[in-house]
């Protein structure tokens, strides 16, 4: 025997072991964008770090992006500093990093560091900063270690060192509800500076220019000091207010990033004009020369060279977009991102574009298609509809919420639609009219949707819930569901599948009981679903992705390659799977990585349809099926129980002639007699099996 390769079908026989060993994720070439909370500049080299993938390198002026990230892999960075040939990052949650080779290779920095959540960072020479929500440490030796802690009950945001860079000068410190702090000897002593602040104490980011301090605060807009911050003047004239992210200053220009946008100051603040990227919120400023930099909130960076005058999306390569939701259809693939919008691939992922026309909430959480058409639920609680494959979007929201749409479902006619707030709607009209369909149910937090047969299945924080009427009454289904907060639900052959903070439940009844599923699965808490047949597929966001082959009876990590394993949508092909990852775009595998095939059997060909009887038979719990194809034909070969249900479907391809043997796995089905039908071209075959436990 040997392996048919370019075949990739959904069987149920286990997992290869040779395979798993050589099994690797590829990522695909986007969705491009993301989440950019800083910039920094050093040479012809410019930098951006993300939210949860790490640093980028750009050496020719953010025309395209590489990874930079080994020793830095999930790292969600929030600020960086540069010296010489030191670049330092600072993470949330897992303290100070340095590369002394662009970003080639980090190492951690954190002894004597111990507060980790590190959101600021301030450099002159070997002098290094740290500003933590537990205070503000110092490092005199390039973070090779740390002293400290000033400011023990402050958040710290921002941080600024005098102009001639000596911190025993002046060091100003800017908190989340503190204000603005100054020591002027290494920290020993602070002094609180908020002198004309008034309640504008949450600081976001400082900016010093020769005698002129500058703070940008979360609703206040810009504040000026002359005086080393013992007095403070507001100079937010033609500045829209929001939180002002981030300033920089460039000779007679100061920049401000803000979540509305950049704006330029010619006067030291005095008055402001916006330059560009109107609504787009902006957490990070950089320039060198003429060209400015942009770090977005969800849209990665933006480049201009003419001060602001006119924008240029600068992603090629910078794959930091979070993916919440996947859908597939024919050769069109789907991405949902958060503040990115839509993407479509039509060639498996090797290249994306957005398509984004008419869609005015960029925070896709949930996607389905419907009869050709394909609906987007988004966090301002829309609905948007697409009969072009996202060419243009139109709201079709008529209902009065702002809770995300987490969930979207379709059956016929009907399209419903799961918020995280409100429950649950229905339009029977694709979209043209909703209806709110709660009755009975007592959590309105719906982050799931699934749909078998007459029945409509809820997953929400409180567990699950059934309707048999579209939605008009509701009821929980919750016996034996030990662990209630549902964030994914689909129907399997076995049955339903719920993802749970606490692993994967199956329910063989409707979901009148529930029996948990999660022999191997180390990743418990469950985002995501692909199934086909009886093989099931689960994404977690505390362990990537794994794999069953029995109907949950156990799980196999398939995650070799995946450095993100925070995945949040999956989807499939007919070759190969794909996971949205948190902030690092989307990935790719093939199915015969995961899956194995049918086999067939070297020798003459058949000279007939044939479909052999079962072997061993009874059996417990697997058995062999062989069947012989005289001609090439697209078969089918599925198993039934003796109320006439599909419990799995074992081959659906296009097969040449040939004799073939496969497997099943009952793995938690009761005993009992069932069928197994072949069915291919003109030829149906059908034999019974027991299965005897």
């Amino acid at each position: 025997m040997k392996n048919i390769f370019g075949m990739f079908i959904f069987v149920m026989f286990g997992l290869a072991s040779t395979t798993l060993a050589l099994a690797q994720w590829i990522q695909t070439n986007g969705p491009e964008g993301g989440f950019v909370h800083s910039l920094a500049i050093s040479g012809t080299n410019l930098f951006a770090g993300t939210d949860r993938a790490g640093v980028f390198l750009s050496s020719n002026g953010g025309m395209t992006w590489t990874a930079a990230n080994s020793g830095l892999a999930n790292a969600d960075v929030r600020a960086l500093a540069i010296s010489g040939t030191n670049l330092f990052a600072a993470t949330f949650g897992y303290g100070v990093f340095l590369s002394t080779d662009n970003g080639t290779s980090w190492t951690a920095v954190n002894t004597g560091l111990t507060n980790t959540v590190v959101r600021a960072l301030a450099i002159s020479g070997d002098t290094l900063l740290a500003g933590t929500e537990g205070g503000v440490f110092l490092s005199t030796n390039s973070g090779a270690s740390w002293s400290g802690v000033w400011l023990t009950n402050a958040d710290i945001r921002a941080l600024a060192m005098s102009p001639n860079g000596s911190v025993g000068t002046k060091l100003f410190a800017g908190t989340f509800a503190n204000g603005v702090y100054v020591t002027t000897n290494k920290g020993a002593t602070w002094t609180p500076i908020n002198t004309g602040l008034g309640s504008d104490i949450m600081i976001r980011s400082l900016a010093i220019s020769d005698t002129s301090l500058l703070a940008g605060t979360y609703s206040g807009g810009v504040y000026l000091s002359s005086n080393s911050g013992a007095s403070w003047t507001a100079v937010s004239k033609g500045l829209i207010m929001g939180a002002v992210y981030a300033l920089a200053v460039t000779g007679t220009y100061v920049f401000a990033g803000a979540s509305n946008g950049v704006f330029l100051s010619t006067n030291m603040g005095l008055t402001w004009t916006g330059i560009g990227l109107t609504n787009t919120d902006v957490r990070a400023v950089a320039s060198s020369g003429s060209t400015l930099f942009a770090g977005t909130y969800g849209e990665g960076v933006f480049r201009s060279t003419n001060s602001g005058l006119s924008w240029t999306a600068a992603n090629m390569g910078l794959r930091a977009l979070s993916v919440w939701s996947l859908a597939s259809s024919s050769a069109n693939l789907f991405a949902g991102t958060l503040g990115g919008g839509i993407f479509l691939s039509t060639n498996n992922g090797t290249s994306w574009s957005a398509v984004n026309y008419g869609l005015t909430d960029n925070s896709v959480w949930s996607l389905v298609f419907n009869a050709g058409t394909l609906f987007a639920g988004t966090n301002n609680g829309r609905v948007y509809r697409s009969t072009d494959n996202g060419t243009s979007w139109t709201d079709i929201r008529t209902w009065l919420t702002m809770s995300p749409v987490s969930a979207l479902a379709a059956a016929d006619t009907n399209l419903f639609a799961g918020t995280d707030g409100d429950g649950v709607f229905l339009s029977s009209n694709s979209g043209g009219l909703w209806t709110g369909v709660n009755t009975g149910m007592t959590s309105t937090s719906v982050r799931a949707l699934a749909v078998r047969n007459t029945n409509l299945f809820a997953g929400t924080n409180s567990g699950v819930f059934l309707s048999t009427n579209n939605g008009t009454g509701w009821t929980a289904v919750n016996t034996g569901l030990t662990s209630t907060s549902v964030h994914a639900l689909i129907v399997g052959d076995a049955g339903l599948f719920a993802g749970t903070g606490g692993g994967v439940f199956l329910s063989t009844n409707s979901g009148a009981s529930w029996t948990p599923v999660k022999t191997g699965l180390t990743g418990m808490s469950v985002r995501s679903f692909a199934v086909q047949g009886t093989n099931l597929i689960a994404g977690t966001s505390d362990g990537g992705v794994f794999v069953s082959t029995n109907n949950g009876a156990s799980w196999t990590a398939v995650n070799a390659g995946l450095p993100n394993t925070l995945v949040a949508a999956l989807t499939v092909t007919s070759t190969s799977l794909f996971a949205g990852t948190y902030n690092s775009g989307v990935w790719r595998r093939p199915l015969s990585e995961i899956l194995t095939s049918v086999t067939p059997h070297l020798g003459e060909l058949p000279a007939v349809f044939s479909l052999e009887q079962n072997y061993p038979n009874p059996f417990n719990p697997t058995t062999t099926i062989q069947f012989s194809l005289p001609r090439a034909a697209y078969v089918t070969l599925r198993i039934f129980n003796t109320l006439g249900e599909r419990v799995a479907t074992l081959v659906s391809q296009e097969l040449a002639a040939g004799t073939y043997t496969t497997s099943w796995n009952a793995g938690p089905l009761p005993s009992g007699i069932y069928f197994y039908s072949l069915r291919g071209a003109d030829f149906i075959k059908t034999r019974a099996m027991i299965l005897l436990k």
